[in-house]
């Protein structure tokens, strides 16, 4: 009797660990837990680096390049539309002069929230100008915005990967202006 007792019991108890791990894992699909990486369904596959990703096409070359202040560089590699409704912007921050550059703090965007949580590229947006919507950088429940941070400087010649993570404009929205206080505006396609 205490055998089957026991089995029982294994059984609920890796049932019960199996829901919480599935509940952890759910709760943190809001990317708010932290780390600086976009989620992974989000992101771009990871191989050696060499092999361009299917929107940057055969070339290798990004999306868009927009030009900052003092050589800063944001060489937009992906944005991907996953079917959670996210659009995830992935980029390359470049510096470009012959100094160690300091990140403007404007970046981070305006918001009383997002300038409490530290560095962070929180003031990005999406244009759709068709649609006449702005879709601003989204939040977790604490109020962290879904983007990198914690990048106060780039050395000279080194490039620092971001993203940055939006509502996914309506399915038939497929090219956005992306817009980073201090930095050109350019228009990106979105694929997914």
């Amino acid at each position: 009797m205490s055998m089957r007792f026991t089995a029982k019991a294994v059984r609920r108890t890796t049932a019960l660990t199996a829901v919480v791990g599935l509940a952890l894992g759910v709760a943190g699909c809001g990317g708010g837990g932290g780390d600086d990486k976009p989620p992974a369904s989000a992101s771009a596959s990871k191989g050696d680096g060499s092999a361009p990703s299917a929107q940057e096409g055969q070339s290798g070359e990004p999306l868009a390049e927009l030009k900052g202040p003092s050589g800063l560089l944001l060489q937009i590699t992906s944005a991907l539309r996953d079917s959670g409704g996210f659009v995830t912007v992935t980029a390359d921050l470049k510096n470009d002069s012959a100094k160690l550059l300091t990140i403007p703090a404007q970046l981070s965007g305006n918001e009383t929230e997002i300038i409490r949580n530290g560095r962070s590229f929180g003031g990005a947006t999406l244009v759709d100008s068709k649609g006449k919507k702005r879709y601003y950088v989204l939040r977790d429940t604490d109020g962290r915005p879904l983007t990198t941070t914690g990048v106060s400087s780039v050395k000279s010649g080194d490039s620092v990967p971001v993203f940055m993570q939006f509502p996914a404009p309506p399915a038939g929205t497929s090219e956005v202006s992306f817009q980073m206080p201090m930095f050109a505006p350019a228009d990106i396609a979105i694929s997914g």
